[in-house]
């Protein structure tokens, strides 16, 4: 596999694992959830350093993972309670966390040259250079973990469809049927950090956050069909992967930036021309009441 699809494979697979959750974050509104993990995983990176004195990246993958459940259950804990609304303990629980990784770099680990924008932020640039020997073939590590990622992804919203579908249009009939929404939204939560936590090592936080909102809500705009709408948000994800790629390079800009500029460019898109929510369908529906309205009125004298 040559660098060239490496990188593709690796967008493209992490599009299809956040892909498969984002619509689901979009319908419940919990979208800023996403942002709200990558930043949450510093604390974890230090306390992988403080306890196991290593940054080797799949420590710090089940690191920043432990700290990204906490903050998921932390969010929803907070929001059960009813006394707190969804955004606003987002709002509570991330700052903290990332304020507590803050002062640990601070204080315990300042000399380790920690370098957030790569273990952070990562870089898919570097995708093809990470390899894993296996039966003597090179494998780009970042393919493997994130499409392992994604097939246990996949796994989990066919087999919970049903629950998941009830859950996140009518919570409270699905309580009454023995379904306990809370727990499955828990469950999710934790699916959406892992998933979060696992590709931005590789691909990037921004591009993560990008991937499980943008495409999600741009299939929100183009269909009401739940499974349409999750296999949209993946479709998105990998046009954006490939023509993000070949854009970045035939402009030698930033490879997760265009991609992420593709993504935002698609929502653009669905927002003009959705035939039920575009600007352009909303503008002609109004013209025609307004027209109907005009001669209506001018039937009546």
């Amino acid at each position: 596999m040559n660098d060239d699809l490496v990188i593709i494979v690796t967008a493209g697979l992490a599009a299809t694992a956040c892909g498969l959750l984002g619509p689901f974050l979009v319908l419940r509104r919990a979208a800023l959830l996403s942002d709200a993990v990558s930043h949450a995983v510093l604390p974890g990176i230090v306390a992988t350093w403080l306890l196991f004195q290593t940054r080797a990246p799949l420590a710090v993958i089940i690191g920043g993972a432990v700290f990204a459940v906490l903050c998921v259950l932390a969010i929803d804990g907070l929001r059960s309670t009813g006394l707190v609304r969804s955004d606003a303990a987002i709002g509570l629980v991330f700052p903290l966390l990332f304020a507590l990784g803050v002062l640990g770099v601070t204080r315990y680990a300042s000399g380790i040259h920690l370098d957030l924008d790569s273990t952070i932020y990562g870089e898919i640039a570097f995708a093809p250079f990470d390899v894993w020997n296996v039966a003597g073939i090179e494998v780009a590590r970042s393919v493997a973990i994130i499409g392992t990622i994604a097939a246990l992804n996949l796994v989990f919203v066919v087999l919970a469809w049903k629950e998941l579908k009830a859950t996140t249009f009518d919570p409270g009939f699905a309580q009454t049927i023995g379904l306990r929404p809370q727990l499955l939204s828990r469950v999710m939560l934790i699916a959406v950090a892992i998933t979060a936590v696992t590709a931005f090592e590789s691909v990037g936080a921004i591009l993560v956050v990008t991937l499980l909102i943008v495409p999600g809500a741009t299939a929100y705009l183009l269909t009401d069909r739940l499974a349409l709408m999750v296999a949209l948000a993946v479709g998105i994800g990998w046009l954006s992967a490939v023509a993000g790629y070949w854009g970045a390079v035939a402009g030698d800009s930033s490879i997760a930036g265009t991609m992420g500029l593709v993504c935002a460019l698609c929502f653009a898109l669905a927002l003009l021309v959705s035939p039920k929510y575009g600007l352009v369908a909303t503008a002609l529906r109004r013209r025609r009441r307004s027209a109907a309205t005009a001669t209506a009125l001018a039937a009546e004298r």
